[in-house]
Formats: structure tokens, C-alpha cells, sequence
């Protein structure tokens, strides 16, 4: 629900500044679902859903780090 408020609160923010950028967006959205990662863990005890969130992390890295190559990429080219 957390993430979802997030996510609402991040669309509307970009829709009222006429500026949407799908990577961006993601960029937000992983940082909320970091967030939500750090909350919700426990010590003691492991729930499956958090478990499997972190497969949701670890692909999230993997398509932040493309972005950011693609972003230096850009900005290295003449």
C-alpha cells in the first residue's frame, strides 16, 4: 500500500510538472521499493513475500545500472 501511495504521489508530481520520463519514474519506484525492503525486514524471521522481494531488488540493480551505463553512454559520445 506503502509503495502504491509512493508511486501515486510520483505521478502526480510529474504530471503537475509536465515532465514524465519513463526512467525517472523507475528510478523513483526502486527507490521506494528500497524503502520498503529496509521496513519491512526482520532479524528472526524471514516471510516468504520478503524473500521474494528481493529477487524484485536484485532485478531492480540490474536495470538501474543499464540505465545508468546508457545515461554515461549518452553523455560520452560526441
Amino acid at each position: 500500500m506503502l509503495l502504491l501511495l509512493w508511486l501515486l504521489a510520483v505521478t502526480i508530481f510529474m504530471t503537475a510538472s509536465r515532465y514524465f520520463d519513463l526512467e525517472l519514474f523507475f528510478a523513483l519506484g526502486f527507490i521506494g521499493i528500497l524503502v520498503l525492503v529496509e521496513m519491512t525486514d526482520t532479524v528472526y524471521a524471514k516471510p516468504r513475500g520478503q524473500r521474494q522481494l528481493r529477487y524484485v531488488v536484485a532485478a531492480g540493480v540490474i536495470v538501474f545500472g543499464a540505465i545508468v551505463a546508457r545515461k554515461v553512454l549518452e553523455i560520452l559520445q560526441p
